[in-house]
């Protein structure tokens, strides 16, 4: 079973080498990681290339069949071979989820997962435990756990800033270096220091928790590639709340079956799209609700229920998955 795991980014240059990173450190051996960039101006592309040996050759310049793992498309060839990041585009786009259908089109792996560029899994061994699960239980998709995390007491040069991405849409450790936590409930990934600030347990799956509010975290969620085929990507006229009407559409009104790893998956920083202020949370609220509607998923009280779900992942932690 082939794996393509997606990254969205722009502008991010204080993150994405962790993402890479992340996506590097994994032991399943049959991945190929899509870079969408959205036409990075702060220097983002630069440390793609010094991490992955790529060079900046300008926009607009295509090669293909770029060594034995490796398609570049968009500002970038290869130097050397093989890479771990197998495709990449830059070039501007119409917002996350316009990238993430980019992605998508680009995939030929058996299985599309995300992970945003300054988002992490939580160790090298997440897309083995996903392969498993959906090997075992014959699914369609999975999902696991996720926590929000803080960065605190970085080291000087090492900052971190989550742009471009829904918030909305924890924890073992392990992964070369990759979410080491200390007894305080902080995680490290190299020489940064995080804290969990909200713990996202999806829970076993249940179609008809989503009359409830409820939905697996968008991050952790993998699906086979032929139900993108056949079900389409991402609504993009839903500018926050596209991932939602996704799953509800692929879950609720589809039907199609899902298993649940009970373990945190992903690593997210906090400071997402859709809860970066009132006006946005209004939106998103907006959104959801017209997502509901347009799958039969619910109406107000099921809008309640999901933005009131939200409230014990602040305030309740399972210590014994930290």
């Amino acid at each position: 079973m082939k794996f393509s795991i997606i990254t969205a980014v722009l502008n991010n240059k204080a993150c994405i080498a962790s993402c890479l990173d992340s996506v590097r450190s994994q032991t399943y051996p049959d991945i190929e990681h899509i870079i969408v960039d959205g036409g990075s101006t702060d220097g983002t592309l630069e440390v793609i290339k010094a991490g992955e040996g790529l060079e900046v050759i300008g926009n607009g310049e295509e090669t293909t069949k770029a060594g034995d793992r490796s398609e570049v498309i968009g500002n970038r060839k290869p130097v050397h071979d093989p890479l771990p990041i197998t495709r990449l585009i830059s070039e501007p786009d119409n917002g996350i989820y316009d990238a993430l259908n980019k992605g998508i089109r680009l995939a030929t792996g058996d299985v599309i997962g995300f992970l945003h560029a300054d988002d992490f899994y939580a160790n090298a061994t997440v897309i083995d435990n996903v392969e498993k699960a959906m090997t075992e239980q014959n699914s369609d998709s999975c999902y696991g756990d996720l926590v929000y995390v803080r960065e605190t007491g970085n080291r000087p040069g090492v900052i971190g800033n989550r742009q471009d991405k829904d918030e909305e849409t924890g924890d073992k450790s392990g992964g070369r270096g990759h979410g080491k936590d200390d007894r305080n409930g902080s995680v490290g990934i190299g020489e940064r220091k995080f804290k969990i600030v909200r713990y996202w347990k999806a829970g076993p799956y249940d179609r008809r928790l989503f009359r409830k509010g409820w939905m697996p975290p968008h991050p952790t969620f993998f699906v086979r590639s032929d139900v993108y085929r056949r079900m389409g990507g991402f609504d993009t006229s839903l500018g926050i709340a596209a991932d939602y009407e996704l799953m509800l559409r692929f879950l609720w009104k589809n039907n199609i079956s899902a298993c649940y790893i009970p373990e945190v998956l992903v690593k997210m920083r906090t400071g997402g799209a859709s809860n970066g202020s009132i006006r946005s949370i209004i939106r998103k609220s907006s959104e959801d609700y017209r997502a509901m509607r347009m799958h039969g998923a619910g109406g107000f009280m099921t809008l309640l229920r999901k933005n009131v779900s939200k409230i014990p992942q602040f305030v309740k932690r399972n210590r014994d998955s930290d």
